[in-house]
């Protein structure tokens, strides 16, 4: 046991992350940083965009910028701690700060999985129901998805904080991740953390397999749907813009699928540690590119904006 009048050492936790490569830590220290400052200017530019565009306010673009605002604010709960932990000798954050981030990744990332089945559910509406789609997505029924979304990560994220933070943890605080989350914390524990584990197992499965089923289900309709149509020009638009989308979901599924829904092995804690660093850091910077970059509405924005129409 620590000791006890030791208060420093004994309320901190000690985030390893990745001191076991130190010559890579300045390596990844360069290049988080770089992935970082491209995630906020990519994901403010099409929050801004959207909102000072007036052709863009539609559902699409109204769930995009909320996904542009989840990602800044999910990348931000943990690359600024990891920053600090990767440039100096200094690997600690606190038991409140901790808890802080603990409960704001995981609500983040919840929050993420069910916008995703909201913005696939808002291209099936599109495509496959072209003529009643303004009466379907309607402004405040837009609205009410988009708080649902949010509602229900932050709710998740309560449970299992408070799961988390309730149990006992015994002798080091080294926390063998670059941030904190539920089952490196759970390794502290000195009690059984099986219903800990099990619950996790839960509501991941909640949050990660049936989104993705909702996911999957809305585009095999749209894939039945962009077949039956005769126009070359509609196909390619629909391919374009549900394709961002499918490339942003497998970009963010697949990898919460390798962490949190595949039994630990001797080599997973390692691994699971460069996964999360891919959908926490390059995935949110991908975001902005994939739907833009190809994005004939973004492009006519940039346009009007710069020109002053």
């Amino acid at each position: 046991m620590m000791d006890k009048s030791n208060t420093t050492s004994e309320n901190d936790f000690i985030l390893k992350g990745f001191s076991n490569w130190p010559h890579l830590e300045i390596i990844l220290f360069v290049v988080i940083l770089i992935f970082y400052l491209m995630t906020l200017i990519g994901n403010l530019f099409i929050i801004i965009l959207s909102y000072l565009d007036s052709h863009l306010h539609t559902p699409m673009y109204f769930f995009l910028s909320n996904l542009s605002a989840l990602d800044l604010c999910y990348t931000t709960s943990s690359i600024p701690q990891l920053l600090f932990n990767l440039w100096g000798p200094d690997k600690t954050i606190s038991y409140a700060g901790c808890m802080i981030q603990l409960y704001f990744v995981l609500a983040l990332g919840s929050t993420e999985c069910v916008l995703l089945v909201v913005m696939s559910y808002d291209r099936y509406a599109a495509v496959c129901k072209p003529l009643h789609y303004t009466v379907i997505m309607h402004p405040r029924f837009c609205h009410l998805l988009a708080v649902a979304s949010w509602v229900s990560g932050f709710t998740d994220s309560a449970l299992h904080s408070l799961l988390t933070f309730w149990v006992p943890l015994c002798g080091h605080r080294q926390v063998d991740h670059f941030f904190c989350e539920v089952p490196a914390l759970l390794q502290l524990a000195c009690v059984d953390t099986h219903a800990n584990q099990m619950t996790l197992l839960v509501t991941s499965s909640i949050f990660v397999l049936i989104p993705l089923i909702l996911i999957l289900t809305s585009y095999g309709a749209i894939a039945r749907a962009v077949l039956r149509m005769q126009s070359t020009t509609g196909r390619q638009k629909v391919f374009g813009t549900c394709g961002a989308h499918l490339m942003v979901v497998s970009l963010f599924f697949i990898p919460a699928m390798c962490i949190y829904l595949q039994p630990p092995t001797e080599n997973s804690q390692d691994r699971g540690k460069f996964i999360a660093l891919f959908y926490t850091v390059v995935t949110p910077s991908l975001n902005p590119l994939i739907y833009t970059l190809r994005n004939k509405d973004v492009r006519e924005a940039v346009k009007r904006l710069v020109g002053g129409e």
